[in-house]
């Protein structure tokens, strides 16, 4: 095609020109730069159009750092990657670039993108050329475009950042800060709320701003704020003479500021004044017709701004009462143990969520302790939680093994009719013998601080969550037994204590574990320490805690009771009762008899086990009366009678309750319902 076009054609003999030949006799410059290694190679006429020499270029973009301003640096690079993601071909600009004695000049560049087949950007080849003279002629007018579009671009970026403001105090913060008056053009500030008739100052800066006597001013004062809220018109005071001839009484007060010209404008929403911002400026002389349209757009962002804080502060003290409504109003007292409860709402608006914390008297002089969250963040998972922690109050005040109890409380979630679940911890706990038996479904694991203050992780085997259990059909709760040793706390919280934004839950575990390590020893103030983390790092979960310290000196009472279920093929529950029969017979004063006590139980238990269907309900207590005795419980299904016999040939069947029958002082079966209860009693001294 090319010798066809060459025959019809009379051309020059260096026809196509060398690329720097023909960009030379254009003044202009070419460059050429390889995205894969980052190289950019620059001609000498480009160069000199950034005033630059080639040694003084080292062949990466960065070089020209210092002749392009950031501003026009970031216009650029952004330019150019939208063409590099969106598929283009070539792109243009005009930009400014600094010569070596700072002053300003104005540079074209284009570029063509050359991509591979599979369209990837492997290389740009485009121009530089110089394009002051270009645009000379329209300076005057890019200025006062630049002027206008700066003006607007400042009410803009105001209105972006009060955006963010959830509270009235959010928003005086910002305007008054250093930031705000820079971005006003501002030297002073001073904003009222109308408030019952009233206008109350919510802010004034800088420091020393402040007027005595203005805290709170009527309407009908003359004062400029009163007046724009009377009239909903602005007020535009061009002159220090206008401002001390309108205002007199208020003049004097601030003539130390400097104060040549302010602006004081309504703030309405919906239609009706809420209030009055007012701009007070030194060394300006009146207020172009740009200024003021743009001062008004101000004062009607901040009043939106202003209204927005007001309803989410109004909605979120309805829903944190709402919320605090749920929870238990007191706390009782619980022998042998300390106890600080703790709820922290979350920051915005009806964001609030389930969580609650209880506290419940169980029989036997035992204590229950509660931590759970309701699924969501809103005042029906509020509501929810209500109902469910009375259930569950109710369900375990019954006297029902931990186990039964969170059973219990996944099968009324699920017929409740929502569509919500719940995490939740529950801890029965026998202050006297430092027995905690934890049921845990689907929540946090709890922690532990020993009495040296160190603090770690507590491990509970935990089921589904509340709801989803009897949802799933899988309502088996596992039962874990720990020690509570005098000193030791137990710390139970939802996961708004633990959760950090941005990072894992290890890390919000292993801040909690620190905290606690480093924490005060008095039980509220560590409380009080922990909420203040969670402030501190800027959570926005609700978080409830829950701290139960077993006091050192607390004495075994005379009289207790423990009980605990025991289902088939269940060796963890087998031990855990014997953990529990171990640990409260030496605290209620047998230590003489704990070993017959616990052989003779364990005897008791597994002969349930092993002879009837289904598993048993073991119970311990002490019974006080003319002669201390400790009395075992052991219930199941079956009304089958047991009877002593002597051992089989194998010498093993067989020897259960002759062993019985030789430990105890005195035993015996009951029949109960559809089940009986072996039983068996032994004397105990009051001194163990």
């Amino acid at each position: 095609m090319n010798d066809r076009v060459a025959g019809a054609l009379s051309l020059p003999d260096d026809w196509p020109a060398h690329p720097d030949l023909s960009l030379a006799l254009n003044r202009m410059g070419s460059f050429d730069w390889d995205l894969d290694s980052g190289l950019m190679h620059m001609d000498e006429p480009a160069l000199e159009v950034f005033d630059l020499s080639p040694d003084e270029y080292d062949g990466h973009p960065e070089g020209l750092a210092e002749r392009v301003p950031a501003d026009e640096a970031i216009r650029l690079d952004g330019m150019v990657s939208q063409a590099l993601k969106s598929g283009r071909s070539n792109y243009g600009a005009y930009f400014r670039r600094m010569a070596r004695d700072g002053s300003l000049s104005w540079t074209h560049t284009q570029g063509f993108i050359r991509r591979d087949d599979s369209g990837k950007p492997r290389r740009i080849i485009g121009i530089i050329r110089d394009a002051t003279q270009e645009l000379a002629e329209s300076t005057a007018r890019r200025t006062v475009d630049e002027e206008r579009r700066r003006r607007t671009s400042l009410v803009e970026g105001i209105t972006a950042a009060l955006a963010h403001a959830r509270t009235v105090k959010d928003v005086t913060e910002f305007l008054k800060s250093p930031r705000g008056l820079a971005n006003l053009g501002a030297a002073s500030l001073v904003m009222g709320l109308l408030e019952s008739g009233r206008i109350h100052m919510v802010a004034d800066g800088p420091e020393g701003a402040f007027v005595p006597g203005t805290r709170y001013t009527r309407v009908d004062e003359p004062y400029p704020m009163s007046e724009v809220i009377r009239t909903l018109t602005p007020r535009f005071i061009e002159t220090a003479e206008d401002f001390e001839t309108s205002y007199p009484i208020l003049w004097p007060h601030i003539r130390h500021l400097g104060i040549t010209a302010a602006a004081y404008m309504p703030l309405i929403a919906q239609a009706r004044p809420i209030g009055a911002l007012g701009l007070l400026y030194g060394g300006k002389a009146g207020f172009t017709g740009d200024e003021r349209n743009l001062l008004v757009a101000l004062g009607s962002s901040v009043a939106q701004s202003l209204q927005r804080a007001m309803l989410y502060e109004q909605e979120h003290d309805l829903a944190e009462g709402l919320q605090q409504a749920m929870l238990p109003r007191r706390i009782p007292e619980v022998p042998g143990a300390q106890v600080a409860v703790r709820y922290r709402s979350a920051r915005l608006g009806r964001d609030i969520g389930g969580d609650w914390y209880d506290v419940i008297p169980l029989p036997g002089g035992r204590t229950g302790a509660v931590i759970g969250d309701v699924q969501g963040h809103d005042t029906h998972a509020a509501a929810v939680m209500g109902q469910l922690r009375i259930v569950l109050r109710a369900y375990a005040a019954e006297g029902h093994s931990p186990a039964t109890v969170m059973a219990r409380a996944s099968v009324f979630l699920h017929e409740l009719d929502t569509d919500r679940f719940a995490t939740c911890t529950y801890a029965e706990a026998d202050l006297t013998t430092g027995v905690v038996q934890l049921v845990r479904a689907g929540h946090t694991d709890p922690a532990l601080r020993e009495a040296d203050g160190s603090c770690h992780k507590l491990p509970v085997e935990g089921g589904l969550p509340l709801g989803l259990s009897a949802e799933f059909g899988r309502l088996e709760y596992p039962v874990s037994t720990v020690d509570l040793d005098p000193g030791q706390t137990m710390i139970l919280y939802t996961d708004g204590m633990v959760e950090l934004p941005g990072t894992d839950l290890d890390e919000g575990l292993q801040l909690l574990a620190e905290t606690v390590s480093e924490g005060p020893e008095d039980l509220q103030r560590l409380a009080d320490r922990l909420c203040e983390v969670v402030d501190q790092r800027g959570g926005e979960d609700d978080m409830a805690l829950l701290l139960l310290r077993r006091n050192a000196a607390h004495a075994p009472h005379p009289g207790g009771r423990l009980q605990q279920h025991v289902g088939q093929n269940d060796p963890e529950a087998l031990s855990s009762a014997r953990h529990m029969i171990r640990a409260a017979v030496r605290a209620w004063g047998a230590k003489d008899r704990a070993d017959e006590v616990e052989l003779a139980a364990d005897e008791l238990i597994t002969n349930a086990l092993m002879h009837t269907d289904g598993g048993a309900i073991v119970t311990i207590r002490v019974l006080t009366g003319p002669e201390r005795r400790l009395r075992v419980d052991v219930e199941d299904r079956s009304s089958a009678l047991p009877r002593r016999r002597d051992a089989g040939d194998s010498g093993v069947s067989g020897r259960g309750l002759m062993l019985v029958d030789r430990l105890a002082d005195i035993w015996g079966v009951e029949s109960r319902g559809n089940g009986k209860c072996v039983w068996c009693e032994f004397l105990i001294s009051d001194h163990g």
